[in-house]
């Protein structure tokens, strides 16, 4: 954890005060971090003396203060990437301007009449949805609209191989295949008068350098075969995947992954509720499967992985990406989500009941004031410890020392897990407690909150240092022109 998420949970009097005006649970944001990891995300282009824009993935979280604050961010280099007409409504209401916004994933008629509307640029998954686009810009005698081809399915060279094995992708079903560039490009000079192809795209849902960067090579390649044909593209479009590192010590993760393989081998006690694997299981004293958890450790991750990424020598041209890019002058976008809400928030529950169910590690359940899609933490494989943040002055009596236990939510679900593993705390929690779950703003906020057996849905709010103090407003009350409370900045 780094300041000011670091201070804010420092402070368990001001977060205990908002739990009790607002209720359990609770989101606390940071609309500030968010403009300064853009700031280095930006930083990494100078480095590279690079052009173009650092879109935030808007679906990695709801809140308008995040976005507020971007909207007042460098026009230049900062912009907004929506996935719905519902996000895309978002943003034109919290100030982003058109040329700022850029409309993906999967999109239907009023998303696509409402991109072109307002003159957005929008990211095109299939010839099915240009073609569509250029429909509905003709039908409505709108002006044309600037597009990108979202391509998947590379190819590249495995080195570790004899003979330089070439390896696919994995498929994705997003993007349209860059086998079928030329069908593509073909149906895009039909629509010229309704479309101007701005660049070409991708977002491959890995980690792996090793894919990315013969992408990103290609995605050049694939520039120079629009400009034999007349076309005029200048943007390289690299999505996101940039990942955060939740956890500081490479050491204390490794150790976990190896524990919990034991445990699912059985030479170690359960680590988790009813013997849950994460992917993991036993067959015949042999661990099989793959954990399907989010790599909570990540030497590089952010805008350090974008740096690693446009310094690697390309497969065929050897050069760097950066240096590709810079050759021919084209811009580069990036749409990073999580790592641009990195250390942007919290999520607050309040402890009510903690009771013993047997005997040993992880026999205690805490039930929280919240369930599991209040921070879905386990949805998206990420395993981040709760810090406790005793109530002052509440007295009662609880085992000290570390002590194993679960963590259960408020509906009358046996499913309503907020860990299926055993978290181990300082001491055992007691009723009036808060469980602060750190750097949640990255989809475990919002992504899965809903409305079932009429529990409340998390109320947000942004939160902002002022001298030796904490201000705060509502989510939807925050504006970057005002101080929290409504007076003028």
């Amino acid at each position: 954890m780094e300041p000011p998420l670091s201070s804010l949970l420092a402070d368990a009097p001001f977060l205990h005060s908002l739990v009790d005006a607002l209720g359990s649970p609770l989101n606390v944001l940071l609309p500030e971090r968010i403009a300064e990891n853009a700031g280095r995300f930006r930083a990494v282009y100078r480095d590279h003396h690079l052009a173009g824009r650092v879109y935030y993935a808007h679906k990695a979280n709801r809140s308008s203060a995040l976005v507020r604050r971007l909207a007042a961010a460098d026009p230049a280099g900062v912009g907004v990437d929506v996935a719905s007409l519902g996000e895309l409504r978002h943003v034109l209401g919290s100030g982003v301007t058109p040329d700022r916004i850029m409309a993906t994933g999967p999109k239907d008629p009023e998303f696509l009449w409402l991109a072109a509307r307002v003159g957005a640029t929008v990211n095109l998954d299939s010839r099915g949805e240009l073609d569509q686009l250029a429909d509905v810009v003709r039908k409505h005698d709108l002006p044309r609209v600037d597009v990108l081809l979202r391509l998947s399915a590379f190819d590249s060279v495995d080195d570790s191989q004899p003979a330089g094995v070439r390896m696919l992708s994995r498929r994705s079903r997003f993007g349209s295949p860059v086998g079928e560039l030329d069908e593509l490009l073909s149906a895009v000079e039909r629509h010229r008068d309704a479309v101007e192809l701005t660049g070409v795209a991708y977002h491959l849902d890995t980690t792996a350098l090793a894919e990315k960067v013969p992408a990103l090579e290609r995605c050049v390649t694939v520039m120079d075969e629009c400009r034999a044909r007349g076309l005029a593209p200048r943007v390289i479009d690299i999505g996101g995947g940039f990942g955060v590192g939740y956890v500081d010590d490479a050491g204390q993760w490794e150790r976990y992954t190896t524990a919990l393989t034991e445990a699912v081998l059985g030479t170690r006690p359960p680590l988790t509720w009813r013997g849950h694997g994460y992917g993991l299981r036993n067959e015949g004293g042999t661990v099989r499967g793959a954990a399907a958890l989010y790599p909570a450790y990540r030497p590089t991750a952010g805008p350090g992985y974008l740096d690693e990424l446009l310094s690697l020598p390309t497969p065929i041209l050897g050069r760097p990406p950066a240096t590709l890019l810079l050759e021919h002058l084209y811009d580069l976008y990036v749409e990073p989500g999580r790592a641009l809400v990195d250390q942007c928030g919290l999520s607050l529950a309040r402890v009510l009941d903690v009771r013993r169910i047997g005997e040993g590690a992880g026999e205690y359940l805490v039930r929280l004031g919240m369930n599991a899609g209040d921070v879905s933490l386990e949805e998206h494989g990420v395993l981040v410890d709760p810090v406790l943040l005793p109530r002052t002055g509440a007295g009662g009596e609880g085992e000290e020392g570390p002590v194993g236990v679960h963590l259960v939510g408020n509906l009358c679900l046996e499913a309503d897990l907020i860990t299926r593993r055993t978290v181990f705390l300082p001491r055992l929690p007691r009723a009036g407690d808060l469980l602060a779950f750190a750097n949640t703003a990255g989809y475990a906020m919002d992504f899965h909150a809903h409305h079932a057996q009429r529990q409340p849905v998390a109320r947000t709010v942004a939160v902002v240092r002022e001298g030796g103090s904490w201000r705060w407003c509502l989510d939807e009350e925050y504006w970057p022109i005002t101080h929290p409370g409504g007076q003028g900045a």
